[in-house]
């Protein structure tokens, strides 16, 4: 797969940001009900902190993805690849058009992002509780060799019931690691239930506090305060940004509906969704 030109250029205007946003939004629900099978609702959730980080924030070059000083990137909850493959084809990496193989038979784009196939992607994703700690290796490189590139995993709520992410966090901590930063898309459920429902995060902040973080709760759906605290790093600390969002968030009939982690709308469902989206 090849760079191609952006459909979107690199924009800190937050108006702009939320353009990109809309338009990923619109890509996602077409690419899922096109394939099948996807995770929706997770998508829509973390569409702004994506669209902030790869429209704004992140130091890369889709036409040389594997630039030696670039700010790495890992999406932990690797199931919500339909909306990283949305974002990487729209910042260039790929032909968008490629995206509408999503799913399908010897496609790239598989149902969990591969480094080997797709560029932009740094480590394949796909069981919970990983992206932190490949993140917090890749950040240890980082100090070791005295490299300023910054890290940035996204994970998702209902991953952080793994240990192996707060093995990492403590890890983090201990380490002062300050150019490491965790994104946390909490939307409060997971495939089943809600979150506190399933084994209780919460106080998530003070956790986060407690293994030496500093730690920055946000609205997850405010691109321009999302750029905001992403644009800067910790003094000293790794840096934990809790972006509050909601599952399914754009469309109607799927935002805080646990019945949408998975779901696929049929194609009545597809028209009201991009109807909704386009306002």
């Amino acid at each position: 797969m090849r760079a191609v030109e952006p459909t979107f250029e690199r924009t800190a205007d937050p108006e702009n940001l939320q353009h990109i946003a809309s338009a990923v939004r619109q890509k996602i629900v077409r690419t899922i009900a096109l394939a099948g099978l996807g995770h929706v609702g997770g998508d829509l959730s973390v569409t702004d902190i994506l669209t902030a980080l790869y429209f704004d924030v992140l130091d890369i070059d889709p036409a040389n993805p594997l630039k030696p000083d670039r700010d790495r990137f890992i999406l932990s909850k690797g199931h919500c690849a339909a909306a990283f493959y949305s974002v990487l084809s729209l910042r260039g990496f790929f032909d968008p058009a490629a995206v509408d193989t999503f799913m399908k038979p010897l496609s790239p784009l598989n149902g969990h992002p591969n480094r080997r196939k797709i560029p932009g992607v740094e480590a394949n994703t796909g069981p919970l509780g990983h992206g932190l700690p490949i993140g917090l290796g890749a950040a240890i490189g980082a100090k070791v060799t005295g490299q300023s590139w910054r890290t940035f995993v996204v994970v998702g709520d209902g991953e952080l019931q793994e240990g192996s992410n707060w093995e990492a966090a403590m890890a983090a901590g201990h380490r002062g690691l300050d150019t490491l930063t965790v994104i946390v898309d909490r939307n409060r459920f997971q495939q089943g239930a809600g979150t506190e429902a399933t084994n209780r995060l919460e106080p998530l902040a003070d956790k986060f506090r407690a293994f030496g973080w500093d730690v920055i709760d946000v609205d997850g759906h405010d691109v321009g305060a999302l750029r905001d605290v992403l644009a800067t790093r910790g003094s000293g600390k790794p840096r934990a940004i809790i972006a509050k969002t909601n599952k399914g968030r754009g469309v109607s009939f799927m935002e805080d509906l646990v019945d949408w982690h998975h779901k696929v709308p049929n194609a009545e469902q597809v028209e009201l969704a991009l109807k909704e989206l386009a306002r």
